[in-house]
């Protein structure tokens, strides 16, 4: 039989990786000691670990010297893992359920990382929103948004069960798969909570994650250098603001402390910002508070600056550029100009939706290089702001929702009504990729 089709598994990284043949391993017996003949390849064990798998049938054979079926007959694995990572993503679950050769595939970071490298990763919107309307007390849900597949949102299945019915809790995005949800409101009472929980786009599954060190509700999240950070917020049953901060090392997997706040705050808006987090909210006496975090000193500072003032919209960084919601609705953009210390008109679409709650601009995101507005009534509108020489209105596209059909009248006829109060409404929207 060809020895050149008996290749290790893939993806098995449990696999002894000596291969010695009888003449060689004589030799090595006699200058190594018995304990030692075998050495195993160092590996981090990954923050997430999997549960101890059963041995199975396939290694039976491959001990009984009858090889391993290839990913794909007639094919090498290299050459077949070249076919497989230009599957779409939306049909992955498939993938997994050929065998189990597949679904150890797909169930490890080569695969996904081999994707992202070679620039096939896709991007898609997850939405997490109240039912009910922002001061409901509906159930928590999440959609998902797939940009390659037409305009319609998929509804995913419940949350876990701590956050199905929570209130002021956080989300973030780490190493651009996962989804973390952390902290606030305990449904069942007591104040706030420490759980956090994130969702693996690569497994699509959801995981435990070490909990954080302080109880805290309606705090600010952000993201540096791959490192989770928290701050401020309440921790609920009349216990006041908090000052404290925490970070979060995923290659770690611990929680530890960083400098407190120049004043405790409750935030409502914070973007990173040239390496630095800019946090805005309300503070003991209900007056705005702004600070500004900055990782390489550990140090906070009270922020007065231009790019403060005004900014109370939903934000993103795209291109080394903050941009902002400059109307309700979100269909007029703004971007802070460093050199004039102000913000500045960066995109129009010169068909506003109207002021209402169903209207109104939720979350700004960075999807494929281009910004998406996403609103309470689930409608996302993109524009690309890095394009020059086109008019603002050519740039922007309706990917979900109704186009501008409705005019401004009408929307205001609407509310005037009572017909512009929002079922629902958008707490979190996030952007994964695989």
């Amino acid at each position: 039989m060809d020895t050149r089709n008996r290749t290790a598994p893939l993806v098995d990284s449990s696999a002894c990786l000596c291969r010695v043949d009888r003449s060689s391993a004589a030799a090595a017996a006699r200058r190594i000691p018995l304990s030692k003949a075998c050495v195993q390849p160092s590996l981090r064990a990954s923050i997430h670990p999997l549960k101890p798998k059963p041995p199975s049938r396939s290694g039976d054979r491959r001990s009984r010297g009858g090889g391993q079926c290839p990913l794909l007959p007639g094919l090498p694995d290299d050459l077949a893992i070249a076919c497989l990572i230009r599957v779409p993503r939306a049909d992955h679950w498939k993938l997994r359920l050929v065998c189990r050769r597949w679904c150890r595939l797909l169930a490890g970071n080569y695969f996904y990382a081999l994707r992202r490298r070679l620039g096939l990763a896709e991007q898609w919107v997850y939405a997490v929103r109240r039912d009910g309307g922002r001061d409901g007390g509906g159930r928590v849900s999440w959609h998902v948004l797939d940009p390659s597949r037409g305009a319609t949102w998929r509804a995913l299945p419940p949350l876990p069960e701590e956050y199905a019915a929570a209130d002021g809790f956080g989300s973030a995005v780490l190493g651009g798969c996962h989804l973390y949800l952390l902290g606030g409101a305990n449904p069942r009472g007591g104040g706030a909570m420490r759980r956090v929980v994130f969702y693996s786009a690569r497994s699509n599954r959801w995981h435990r994650a070490p909990d954080m060190l302080r109880r805290r509700q309606y705090f600010g999240v952000s993201v540096i250098c791959n490192r989770l950070y928290v701050a401020g917020g309440e921790t609920g049953g009349g216990g006041g603001g908090l000052k404290s901060a925490e970070v979060f090392d995923p290659a770690k997997n611990r929680w530890s402390f960083v400098s407190e706040m120049a004043a405790a705050m409750v935030p409502f808006v914070s973007a990173v910002f040239g390496n630095r987090w800019y946090v805005k909210g309300l503070g003991a006496g209900q007056e705005v508070v702004s600070q500004a975090y900055s990782p390489e000193t550990d140090t906070w500072s009270v922020v007065l600056d231009g790019m403060i003032t005004g900014w109370r919209s939903p934000s993103c960084c795209l291109g080394g550029r903050i941009y902002a919601a400059g109307c309700k609705d979100g269909c007029r953009l703004r971007a802070y100009d460093e050199a004039a210390g102000a913000w500045a008109a960066a995109a129009d679409s010169k068909r506003h939706r109207g002021s209402s709650q169903a209207t109104e601009a939720a979350a700004i995101v960075a999807l494929q290089g281009r910004l998406c507005v996403v609103r309470n009534d689930m409608s996302v509108s993109a524009v690309d702001v890095s394009a020059a020489g086109a008019g603002s209105e050519q740039r922007w596209e309706t990917i979900a929702g109704k186009a501008h059909g409705k005019s401004f009248v009408t929307g205001l006829l609407s509310n005037l009504a009572g017909r512009g109060r929002a079922k629902s409404s958008i707490l979190h929207c996030q952007v994964l990729e695989a």
